[in-house]
């Protein structure tokens, strides 16, 4: 039965309908971008660059994660690793491409493409990218039987979790087009209780899987490490200073220069909207822009 009582429907008044409708005004920010159906909404070619690793991303959390590994693997000397970024504009609703939408039909940043492999090989999901890198070189996820299930449980922890973090706390606190105190409430505080998780775990190990840095660090650290660190004007409102751990790990990995290049791979407004070598990273410091 609806409840018709407006102190606790929001917004007041609200009456839950028999069948849910869409309606492009109900999604707040990022209402011009969500539907409730897949597919391309419009044909667009992909551009592909001279090394067999395409990335086709934004330098959000979850692309970040692969940009952080690719640029560790070259930093170890993987030159295989190299690799062409193109940046895709969700705003513009780039992901729903045609190119693009025959990688991941998920319409979802990142995805690569491999052409070192016949045919060629589609990734798409974040985690999955991270695991196939790391097995096709052999580096960031142990062969210790034990170890590497640690690995493998901490960045199945990831990708389970933060969307609890990003679409649930982070969208109710920030982009939402009216502050809902239930959800508020609700997201904040499985958001401190997963950062308490982390905090708890590097309580205990110098790395998120024990000793060693893997490519569950790199899963983790662009969305709890985000949050230490202010994503969502929501540091105060955290309380993020107490985790203390967390921050010790966090300091660890930014002195790391895969994880510094990591970080501005695909950001258009504060670091290299492309990236097609190492070079690119020089002309952050000069001024200039990255060029195809």
């Amino acid at each position: 039965m609806a409840d018709n009582d407006p102190l606790n429907n929001q917004p007041s008044g609200y009456v839950l309908p028999q069948v849910w409708q869409w309606d492009k005004s109900n999604g707040g920010q990022f209402a011009n971008i969500n539907r409730p159906v897949s597919g391309a909404t419009h044909e667009k070619v992909l551009p592909v660059g001279k090394h067999p690793l395409q990335l086709y991303s934004l330098g959000t959390p979850n692309g970040i994660k692969v940009t952080i590994l690719l640029e560790e693997l070259l930093a170890f000397g993987h030159v295989g690793a190299e690799y062409d970024a193109w940046l895709i504009n969700i705003g513009e609703g780039d992901q729903f491409g045609s190119d693009f939408v025959s990688i991941n039909p998920n319409s979802k940043i990142p995805a690569l493409m491999d052409y070192s492999t016949t045919p060629p090989t589609c990734l798409f999901e974040s985690g999955s990218i991270l695991f196939y890198l790391a097995e096709k070189f052999d580096a960031f996820l142990p062969t210790d039987h034990h170890k590497r299930a640690d690995t493998m449980n901490w960045l199945m922890w990831q990708m389970g979790s933060a969307p609890f973090v990003g679409g649930g706390f982070g969208h109710f606190y920030a982009y939402a087009p009216f502050k809902i105190e239930y959800a508020i409430n609700r997201y904040a505080m499985e958001t401190k209780r997963q950062l308490h998780v982390l905090d708890t775990q590097l309580s205990k190990t110098e790395y998120v899987a024990g000793d060693d840095y893997t490519i569950a660090d790199m899963a983790i650290y662009p969305w709890y490490g985000g949050i230490v660190n202010g994503a969502y004007s929501a540091a105060e409102f955290l309380s993020v200073g107490e985790y203390a751990n967390i921050r010790r790990w966090m300091d660890l990995l930014e002195g790391r220069r895969g994880v510094q290049r990591g970080r501005l791979v695909n950001r258009a407004s504060d670091g290299l909207a492309e990236r097609h070598d190492a070079g690119d990273f020089d002309k952050l410091s000069t001024g200039a822009t990255s060029e195809a």
